[in-house]
């Protein structure tokens, strides 16, 4: 793992991090419906494509890549990994698996299912051991096509985005997928989330 160590006295956004951690502390979330129609007509498994898409993204822009460390310090990660549920049925509980990632979608799609073949019947909270802290968080909830979704987090100091799913809904031919974005507003702004959507969207419709 490695990242680099953000000098706040420098920082273009210290102003901004110092106000929405202090003064007003604020964790706001989006949700919006992104196409899904390319990756299902393809036959692309959905958790693990939107996975790697989501990984992609967010390894692309360093406002989600940010986290405060143990000991206080504000690091932006060279690279994270998806941290994700899996549901299980019979007991009605959830573990957390993590996947390391890699911009070759063929191959992650092999890691996720050599993790969720070695570990995924595991019904312990983090069912993978070893799992490092350049992680972030993604959930799916397939019972539910939502309109709006938040988490309400302990504390500001988590700064690392959220992302949670839920069932996709077909209209006039397309298929669309419910995604619940959260985030820390002092590292990232309603910008940059729109920008990730935009992208992730054309990610999807390319791949």
């Amino acid at each position: 793992m490695e990242y680099r160590i953000i000098d706040l006295e420098h920082w273009k956004r210290r102003e901004y991090f110092e106000h929405y951690r202090q003064a007003v502390p604020c964790i706001y979330s989006m949700t919006v419906q992104v196409d899904i129609t390319n990756i299902r007509q393809k036959g692309y498994k959905l958790y693990p494509t939107m996975l790697y898409c989501l990984a992609t993204q967010v390894n692309r822009h360093e406002e989600f890549r940010m986290n405060i460390r143990p000991g206080g310090q504000l690091v932006c990660y060279d690279v994270l990994h998806p941290s994700y549920t899996v549901f299980h049925r019979e007991s009605e509980t959830f573990s957390s698996l993590w996947t390391l990632y890699t911009p070759d979608h063929p191959a992650f799609c092999r890691r996720y299912a050599q993790d969720q073949q070695e570990f995924g019947a595991i019904e312990k909270l983090e069912a993978k051991p070893g799992q490092p802290e350049n992680v972030f968080n993604v959930s799916m909830l397939p019972w539910a096509a939502f309109q709006g979704f938040h988490l309400q987090t302990q504390g500001f100091d988590y700064l690392l985005p959220i992302f949670t799913m839920g069932r996709f809904k077909q209209k006039e031919g397309r298929c669309w997928l419910p995604l619940a974005i959260q985030v820390h507003h002092g590292v990232c702004d309603g910008f940059h989330v729109c920008r990730l959507v935009e992208e992730l969207q054309d990610q999807l419709e390319s791949l």
